[in-house]
């Protein structure tokens, strides 16, 4: 299965932000127990490159991606400390054509028809729409209309009252953070279920 089919299977990527690369590897253990198979490592964590690592050793069969990419650079430093999909809040197209040349998924950041005009040009094959809290599951049904060849996945207010809803509409996956990443490491645990069940049944 590619990176990507594997983002599509898990339905929910857990978007992780957090004060050290200790506590991200505590809250990302949490969300496995959970049973989420894909997470987001945000790069506004400190020495995130840490996380990434151990948890990639740790769970080789956990989709362990980068996320608030800005830069080729970073991208590239995410892919070697063993990233398996990048996430940027906006499209770069040298990021871009780097993940290209490594077959890595990048999923920019998108808010127009413009930009996701773009990222598709450039080779992305899945777009997150961000912020989606702006824009509200309806509005996947609208941006499809012209571009019916777009995968989304939408970013930001994401959250157990609306996440169905989003799939309704044509989501293929949605990132989930703050609405997910509540309260102590056992009732995210149980938040985990609770996404899942709404989403897979």
């Amino acid at each position: 299965m590619s990176n990507l089919q594997q983002i599509k299977e898990s339905k929910i990527v857990a978007v992780v932000r957090a004060d050290s690369s200790k506590e991200a590897i505590e809250f990302s253990e949490a969300c496995i127990r959970g049973g989420i198979t894909s997470i987001e490592l945000t790069y506004t964590i400190p020495h995130v490159e840490e996380a990434i690592v151990t948890l990639s050793k740790r769970f080789p069969e956990i989709l362990i991606g980068a996320g608030t990419v800005l830069d080729a650079t970073t991208a590239k430093l995410a892919m070697q400390a063993g990233a398996k999909f990048i996430v940027s809040p906006g499209f770069d197209k040298d990021t871009a054509l780097l993940c290209n040349l490594y077959q890595t998924p990048y999923l920019p950041g998108c808010m127009t028809v413009t930009d996701m005009m773009t990222a598709l040009s450039n080779g992305c094959q899945m777009i997150k729409l961000f912020p989606g809290g702006l824009f509200g599951p309806k509005a996947i049904k609208q941006f499809k209309a012209p571009l019916p060849q777009l995968s989304i996945m939408p970013t930001g207010g994401v959250d157990l009252d609306n996440v169905e809803e989003w799939f309704n509409y044509g989501a293929e996956a949605v990132g989930v953070g703050s609405s997910l990443l509540k309260g102590n490491l056992d009732e995210i645990e149980k938040r985990v279920r609770e996404f899942l069940l709404r989403v897979k049944g």
